[in-house]
């Protein structure tokens, strides 16, 4: 078959799963809630009963309408209820939601009021975080609930272009990482949400002594510069404006999470000779050659995270966790603050266990499809308003967003140009 004819069948099996995702729920649009709306739904509709040829499907697919009745659809499923009533501790309910693959469901009303609790609720000690490189705080709650809290560095419109990881934590990278695995239905990242707080009322009283002696003053901010690899004296504190420091606050995992730590196959040297997947277009045959790897969900878990490192432009994935110590245990998508630093710049080394590989879930693959065509982009941008921090992106990076979705879309392409839709597209949760 020519190319340019596999290039048409594909492109019409992407519009038609663009509907099936529609005609499978046919209520996420409310007719009742206004004309649009109802136009919209009747849109719909009509593409779902007169079975088009693909000719006319194509066409209508591509209109203004049926794009905004997507947005519209989407956006209403990821929304956030911050009222909705829970009848117990929001603590409790987040335990109850977990599972040991997903840290919570797909559609979840409970997840409004469990963020919600986190960015209110009152610190009753706050204390330094040694894990990891990078300065954070864990506060501990009147109930026993810890959160960790990672502070904001730069202005959202500040570039950092020196490197793929340059740079300290983005606590907006948490924020946003977490919503967008909630699009793409990963759903594996802990509960993110913004948070002010004032360190003059809200931290130093409930401070510990070791974090109470790393606070000092800055012309008339207020600063700190916490316990942690990087963490060397005031010359590395962070300081609030005035005494209120913007970051995120981050859920606790479930009790139940038992993490177990693994060097990334795909990591980086961190030094000036490059590592062997760096010159190796077939090192995928090695990887697949260790247990793990070699069939089960493990490879296809990574490869979801690729895709989402690549969108964030996360290049510092050197370890990962697992929920276990099986080799079917699934990962764990933690630290991703390394992301969003630079809008302008595309880091195609990301993607290496995607090209190199060529597998990925049918799933993901779908909502992929779902989301191309500025469609992230809009639903991701009405999802962030609502949360106490916005604006959370800079305009750039929506425009990022976009531009990453298409070079994913086109990297698969190219896998099932060369190796087969079937072999390329994994419609279960193993590789075999």
């Amino acid at each position: 078959m020519k190319l340019s004819s596999r290039v048409i069948i594909l492109a019409i099996i992407s519009f038609i799963l663009l509907i099936s995702y529609k005609i499978l729920e046919p209520n996420i649009i409310d007719t009742n809630s206004g004309s649009k709306n109802a136009e919209k739904g009747q849109i719909i509709e009509r593409i779902k009963i007169k079975g088009d040829d693909s000719a006319t499907l194509q066409g209508k697919l591509s209109g203004k309408t049926l794009r905004d009745a997507v947005i519209a659809e989407i956006t209403a499923k990821y929304l956030l209820n911050y009222s909705y009533p829970l009848s117990e501790s929001p603590w409790k309910v987040a335990e109850s939601i977990a599972t040991d693959r997903q840290l919570h469901p797909t559609h979840c009303n409970e997840l409004g009021p469990i963020l919600d609790a986190m960015t209110k609720i009152s610190i009753e000690t706050a204390d330094v975080n040694r894990a990891g490189t990078q300065l954070k705080m864990t506060f501990t709650l009147p109930d026993g609930q810890r959160l960790i809290f990672k502070p904001k560095w730069y202005p959202r419109e500040e570039v950092l272009s020196n490197g793929p990881y340059e740079g300290w934590d983005r606590h907006n990278g948490e924020l946003v990482t977490f919503h967008i695995g909630r699009l793409l239905e990963l759903n594996r990242t802990p509960l993110v949400i913004g948070r002010k707080i004032n360190l003059q009322t809200e931290i130093l009283p409930h401070a510990t002594s070791r974090l109470k002696k790393t606070f000092f003053t800055k012309g008339n901010n207020t600063c700190f510069y916490g316990m942690c690899y990087y963490c060397k004296g005031e010359s590395t504190g962070v300081c609030g404006e005035g005494d209120i420091l913007e970051g995120v606050v981050i859920l606790w995992l479930p009790t139940t999470y038992k993490l177990s730590k693994h060097n990334h196959p795909w990591r980086r040297t961190y030094r000036s000779y490059k590592a062997r997947w760096e010159t190796d277009n077939k090192y995928c045959d090695q990887v697949r050659n260790v247990e793990m790897y070699s069939s089960g969900p493990r490879l296809l878990d990574l490869i979801d995270i690729t895709v989402l490192d690549y969108l964030t432009g996360n290049a510092d994935r050197h370890h990962y966790e697992t929920n276990g110590a099986q080799a079917d245990s699934p990962v764990v998508i933690l630290d991703n603050g390394k992301s969003f630093g630079n809008p302008y710049k595309d880091e195609e080394s990301i993607l290496a266990p995607l090209y190199q590989c060529c597998r990925i879930r049918f799933r993901t693959w779908q909502r992929l499809l779902i989301l191309q065509d500025g469609v992230l982009s809009e639903v991701l941008r009405e999802v962030l308003n609502q949360d106490p921090i916005r604006p959370v992106l800079s305009e750039s990076h929506y425009v990022a967003l976009d531009r990453r979705l298409r070079g994913i879309l086109a990297q698969i392409q190219e896998c099932i140009d060369h190796e087969g839709l079937d072999t390329v597209l994994v419609k279960g949760d193993h590789i075999s």
